[in-house]
């Protein structure tokens, strides 16, 4: 073992040009060699060697040595495995030595405190025993090797009847999707644009897709350049009800992409960097996981060749990426369902990517000007008087805004006393050639003794409930009770506790939902009573996470498996459960066809399926093209929407992050972006605002934005 025997048998030619052999190839080398020494007659050589290792292909090459022909050698060489070939068996808080040996992993502290000190020794437990290949794909059938079985709890046992379909879609996309065949289980259903009949011929695809047996794997690579760009023939790969977990190598350090959240680079940090995604009303900060949820990222390979790889797939998951480099996907529930482009340059690859899920949005022309808004307008007058005073200080600006103020107690579809001059001066700044957009907030009040909304909303069934018993699932959010008066000088928290209503959430899947929620826009803007019709050219719609101001529900959730689950992915708050700052995720909702999901399954699609019924309700209204923003997005979300960066805070390096986010949200497909210009938290300084104003001109979506009370 580990040992190169070189026994000359006949020796007596003497050599004129003194040849010697100075390089030795070891091929299907498992790990890389930590030390070696040559022998000759039992006696070690000073040689100054040069090994170098290649994880993907398992090859390590000896240099530097000079064997004479003629002469006995023996060469012995020692194995250690590179940290950075580690893959984290302990993903879960608390590792802990007796723990890791339990899973069946190898415990070992490194220096560096990132490096996982449990991590897999074996292979994963699958294997392929079926396979078929035609010529637009693979069908492959996996087996589970019980012998390699890691020990497991019931909702994370794996699951032994899986099957794995590629398709070869277009000549530069292909998808790769392993599910249970025997049992079906959730799947996204956010529909794209794929081809009944794929248009694909084999000497003109861009990719060639190869199976490794045992243990299972993927591996595609880069046709005209051999680069391998997808490579999970790895330990990790493992397929349970709520535990699914797949890492590939990759083809370079260069990574963009995944979100929702504040990045401080655009390209990563491949230095062992776990990253949650979980759509959260969660201001920007770094490892928090906000208000989107985008799993896509995009690669440059080392010779600038680019492609892009979506994992379609909408349950509560990280990622972590490290320097091998590799990359590890872990969710919790669903199926793994991968589409990847193939560029080759990075502007085909987010074409390629608007192809696959909808190309965006076209905004209307004025809502490119410069925009102002913010939180804590007192009255209608405050707004007037602010568009008087931007005239008067010639600053040039197409859109006004109202936040919730103009609510009544911050009840959507309705008109505050304060603001019951806004139809009017709506009228008349749109008679100037403005324009105009107020905020929607998708929790409706339960606690109202006329309230048309919420009626009809309960006639039609239009709210997430319980499972078992049917009842609507209450929580807190913005509105507040009726005739009460509140006290300002409370916390957040002592406010929502004493003042804030039931609220129910719209379950926006549901074919009812969706027409229940265009007749109540289209009253607004339609009122009967002129004098209280509201005639906006744009909608912005917040808090659609969705957010809620309590955890869970009122009364409490009542599914600790779902809202504690056995991996809780590394989001923000994570000791909190999935329900921080979220409704229950046992909350039932149902698909427009009338299956039934778990609001567990598809809480990252909240906000995505209210933005289509949101556009075609503000252009059912105006008769005109619009534009929605929304605060929370999923793949796609793109074609009916643009998107802010969230609640920022007025500090340098929010307004240099907020550069990254807009790239990072053009990759996603959603062009229409940009950040609260000056911030929204915190009093702006003046040289930052100025400046911000300056970035901000280039910002496509372009709006000063503002917290209540501050500068």
């Amino acid at each position: 073992q580990n040992v190169l025997q070189m026994t000359a048998t006949h020796s007596n030619y003497a050599d004129p040009n003194n040849l010697k052999f100075e390089e030795i190839k070891i091929l299907g080398l498992s790990q890389e060699i930590s030390s070696i020494s040559v022998s000759q007659n039992n006696v070690v050589q000073d040689y100054v060697l040069n090994i170098t290792y290649d994880p993907v292909r398992k090859v390590a090459v000896i240099g530097g040595l000079q064997l004479e022909l003629g002469k006995s050698y023996t060469i012995k060489w020692t194995l250690t495995m590179n940290v950075n070939e580690r893959f984290d068996c302990y993903p879960s808080p608390d590792a802990t030595k007796e723990k890791c040996e339990q899973r069946g992993c190898t415990w070992d502290m490194a220096t560096d405190p990132a490096v996982p000190a449990c991590y897999y020794s074996s292979s994963n437990p699958y294997y392929i025993d079926q396979l078929n290949y035609s010529s637009t794909g693979i069908v492959a059938t996996l087996s589970l090797d019980d012998s390699k079985v890691r020990a497991n709890e019931a909702s994370t046992a794996p699951i032994s009847t899986l099957r794995l379909e590629v398709k070869y879609h277009l000549n530069n996309m292909l998808q790769f999707k392993i599910y249970d065949y025997q049992n079906p289980r959730y799947e996204v259903p956010v529909p794209l644009n794929l081809s009944s009949s794929p248009t694909i011929s084999s000497q003109d695809r861009l990719y060639e897709v190869s199976l490794q047996i045992k243990p299972f794997g993927i591996q595609i690579r880069r046709k005209s350049t051999g680069t391998v760009i997808w490579n999970s023939g790895l330990p990790t790969f493992t397929f349970s009800d709520m535990f699914i977990q797949i890492s590939t190598r990759l083809a370079s350090q260069y990574i963009y992409g995944f979100g929702e959240s504040e990045h401080p680079t655009f390209r990563h940090n491949m230095s062992w960097h776990t990253w949650g995604m979980f759509t959260r009303d969660q201001p920007p900060g770094y490892k928090l996981n906000s208000y989107g949820f985008h799993p896509f990222y995009m690669a440059l390979e080392e010779d600038g060749n680019a492609h892009g790889v979506l994992l379609l797939n909408s349950n509560a998951m990280d990622v972590t990426f490290q320097p091998t480099p590799a990359l590890t996907y872990r969710t919790i529930g669903g199926i793994l369902d991968f589409y990847m482009v193939l560029g080759p340059t990075p502007e085909l690859v987010v074409q390629e990517y608007t192809e696959l899920v909808g190309r965006p949005v076209m905004p209307a022309y004025w809502s490119l000007g410069f925009q102002l808004c913010r939180y804590g307008y007192a009255n209608d007058s405050e707004v007037a008087q602010l568009v008087e005073e931007m005239k008067a200080a010639q600053i040039p600006y197409d859109v006004q805004y109202t936040d919730i103020d103009y609510m009544e107690r911050n009840v959507d579809f309705t008109l505050s006393p304060h603001f019951s001059g806004l139809p009017a001066l709506v009228n008349k700044i749109k008679a100037e050639g403005m324009r105009f957009i107020i905020i929607l907030d998708p929790a409706i009040s339960g606690n109202e003794t006329n309230y048309p909304a919420f009626t009809r909303g309960v006639e039609n069934n239009v709210f997430m409930q319980r499972p078992d018993t049917k009842e609507i699932l209450y929580s807190k959010v913005w509105p507040f009770l009726p005739n009460v008066q509140i006290n300002e000088s409370l916390t957040h928290e002592e406010i929502v506790e004493s003042y804030a209503s039931h609220c129910a959430f719209p379950d926006f899947f549901r074919n009812s939902t969706v027409e229940w929620w265009k007749r109540e826009i289209l009253e607004v803007y339609n009122n009967p009573n002129a004098s209280k019709s509201l005639k906006f050219d744009g909608l912005w719609i917040d808090m659609n996470e969705p957010a809620a101001f309590i955890n869970g529900a009122m009364g409490g959730c009542k599914n600790d498996l779902l809202n504690n689950p056995p991996y809780m992915p590394h989001l923000g708050y994570r000791s909190a459960g999935l329900l921080y700052k979220s409704p229950c995720m046992e909350g039932q909702q149902y698909l427009p066809d009338g299956t039934p999901v778990r609001h567990y399954d598809v809480h990252n699609l909240y906000g995505w399926s209210q933005t289509k019924p949101s556009l075609e309700a503000l252009q059912d209204a105006t008769k005109e093209r619009g534009i929605v923003i929304t605060r929370s997005t999923y793949p796609s979300s793109g074609r009916w929407a643009g998107h802010w960066l969230g609640d920022n805070t007025a500090a340098w390096d929010q307004m240099h992050k907020s550069i990254i986010g807009m790239m990072e949200f053009s990759l996603f497909g959603i062009s229409y972006t940009g950040a609260d210009i000056c911030g929204f938290f915190g009093d702006a300084e003046y040289e930052m605002c100025a400046r911000w104003m300056q970035l901000g001109a280039f910002y496509p979506y372009s709006r000063n934005h503002n917290g209540k009370g501050a500068r």
